[in-house]
């Protein structure tokens, strides 16, 4: 037999990490009704699986149903827990989080495609690389890593070819403010000092702090005050003000590209001293604009209206890695112990 059901299944997950993969791209949103469906699968695949190995298989041996045991113990009490970690440090998204979660449940163990059943002249089993631990999950992350790692030199290369170098050539590109309503990322701010003129640890700590405002809570900022950049940048001072904020600010929304906002010129008296507003915003709207405080927010109204080109750090959107190391896994297997076995590591 080619597989397993249950890991003829598994196969969905690839289309689904496709759409998903490519909605993070459009809109860095993933609904959390959009895992449901992939997550009973996966919860169903494995119960079957454990039914299979331990009550409807006689020829399935103790050793392998305590590598089951062990891949899925690993899978599901350390991967789960790491890319929570990871997420309440800042590292993962709340969609990554999910994504994670899926697939430790979905893939604790490795699936196997046989090639030779097909008839096709080849004559070995699909994931091609398995290291001796057999935990798919832990491969499709570290695959997930590596495959992230090709996004900021790319980046740079683009950036250098461009000929805007700077630290942060790795991490962010030059954008126009005319179109930065249009990029999903964070507004970065670097230092004009050179490098080498403290290389002291708080030195350097300093040079490379560089501050963000999130686009996401740009554009909640500018629908509440029913704005646009355009305007912002046309009448600086007067917006500053906060005796410019509108009486009935509009709904802020969620930050989405697809968000826009009318004009309003409603004067709010009594305004205390607050440039551009920021506080009354993020007072006003009861919640947090991704983490943005009324600084970043009137630092990055500054460098907006001051500069025609702007840093902006785009992240990676994880879910495309995660994607490609998916496909990788099931197809080459382990590319880190393929690595380590080339340079005689393992």
């Amino acid at each position: 037999m080619f597989a397993t059901i249950p890991d003829l299944l598994r196969l969905v997950a690839v289309p689904f990490f496709g759409y998903v993969a490519y909605r993070d791209v459009e809109t860095r949103r993933i609904p959390n009704e959009t895992w449901y469906p992939l997550a009973a699968l996966a919860v169903v695949l494995l119960v079957w699986d454990a039914y299979r190995l331990f009550v409807g298989d006689p020829t399935v041996v103790a050793f392998q149903r305590r590598r089951f045991l062990v891949a899925v113990a690993i899978s599901i009490f350390f991967i789960i827990p790491l890319v929570y970690g990871f997420w309440l440090i800042g590292g993962f998204g709340g969609a990554d989080v999910k994504a994670f979660w899926v697939i430790a449940v979905l893939f604790p163990v490795f699936p196997a495609y046989n090639l030779w059943e097909l008839g096709v002249g080849l004559n070995f089993q699909l994931p091609y690389v398995r290291p001796d631990l057999p935990v798919f999950s832990l491969t499709i992350l570290s695959n997930t890593v590596i495959a992230g790692i090709v996004y900021p030199i790319a980046l740079a290369a683009r950036n250098a070819v461009s000929g805007y170098v700077s630290p942060g050539m790795f991490i962010a590109k030059p954008v126009s403010v005319d179109e930065i309503i249009e990029e999903y990322g964070t507004l970065l701010e670097f230092s004009d000092r050179s490098l080498t003129d403290d290389l002291s640890p708080s030195g350097l700590r300093e040079y490379f702090s560089w501050r963000g405002l999130d686009l996401d809570a740009l554009r909640m900022y500018l629908q509440w005050r029913g704005l646009t950049l355009a305007d912002v940048r046309e009448q600086p001072d007067r917006y500053r003000d906060p005796e410019s904020l509108p009486a009935t600010p509009n709904d802020p929304g969620d930050g989405a590209i697809t968000d826009g906002g009318t004009t309003v010129d409603t004067s709010r008296d009594g305004a205390e001293r607050d440039p551009w507003g920021a506080e009354a915003f993020l007072d006003d709207i009861d919640g947090s604009a991704y983490g943005t405080t009324p600084e970043a927010l009137r630092d990055g109204l500054d460098v907006l209206v001051n500069d025609d080109v702007v840093w902006i750090s785009p992240g990676i959107p994880f879910l495309v890695p995660l994607f490609a190391g998916l496909c990788t896994a099931l197809v080459a297997g382990d590319l880190l112990f393929a690595v380590m076995d080339v340079v005689g590591l393992v």
